[in-house]
């Protein structure tokens, strides 16, 4: 990760947002894929999604481009522990670990350089670094709050989280998540288009013209060539209110 740099930062909130939805189905997965080069091609789609969005809304939002950007993963850190929890434990184990760049480089490097900073941020939840942040929060006797600053982004991932197979005796839900998107963080939620095809929906709220302009980025974002030069058929993403 970068260095931090120290610049102005823009506070929250932002004025008249509104919250929109963008799909993301096996093309359009497939193409921002196809972005990378091979090695970080077997990146998992929650972190190929989220480097897209992370760039995307960066640009969006019109910030310096010195100005530092955080992306926070929220990471389940039961895995992460040599012993197991107590039988019938069943309380939160997970932690915000933090990719950290500035405006600029996420603006001119290419989306494998977002994927490898997630990856990074991801890989960093080990044992120790879970016993550390449990003991500055009690050090400090609060829980650690988010920076509400435009540049602090969340994609918190409910893909897994088994909302369409909720039945509460009139059949499975069609659709399951958030109502309401809060500005700096974002929710991936499964879906299905027409065909039956399994897919992702992120939320994302920003001002309308700000909403006009990530829009215009991930569909700008679509159009470029893969990472090995090969022409990529054109396909933009697909929205709905």
């Amino acid at each position: 990760m970068e260095a931090p740099v120290t610049t102005p930062i823009t506070i929250f909130p932002f004025d008249n947002p509104i919250q929109h939805f963008f799909s993301f189905g096996f093309a359009e997965v497939s193409l921002l894929r196809s972005l990378l080069p091979p090695y970080l091609r077997r990146c998992t789609t929650f972190e190929l999604i989220t480097a897209c969005l992370w760039s995307c809304r960066t640009l969006a939002i019109n910030l310096d481009p010195d100005e530092e950007v955080r992306m926070l993963c929220v990471v389940n850190a039961r895995s992460k522990f040599n012993h197991s929890f107590p039988s019938g434990y069943y309380g939160n184990v997970f932690v915000f670990p933090a990719a950290i760049t500035t405006v600029k480089s996420l603006r001119e490097k290419p989306l494998g350089y977002a994927v490898e900073l997630i990856k990074q941020a991801k890989s960093s939840v080990i044992e120790e670094y879970v016993k550390s942040v449990a003991a500055l929060m009690v050090a400090r006797g609060k829980r650690i709050h988010f920076p509400h600053v435009i540049g602090t982004y969340i994609v918190s991932d409910f893909t897994k989280a088994g909302l369409e197979d909720i039945d509460f005796g009139w059949g499975k839900a069609v659709f399951g998540g958030p109502m309401i998107a809060v500005g700096f963080i974002s929710f991936l939620m499964p879906t299905k288009n027409k065909k039956a095809e399994v897919g992702s929906v992120a939320s994302i709220c920003l001002p309308a013209l700000a909403m006009e302009r990530i829009a215009k980025e991930l569909e700008n974002m679509l159009k470029q060539q893969p990472s090995e030069g090969k022409k990529s058929k054109s396909k933009s993403i697909s929205s709905a209110l």
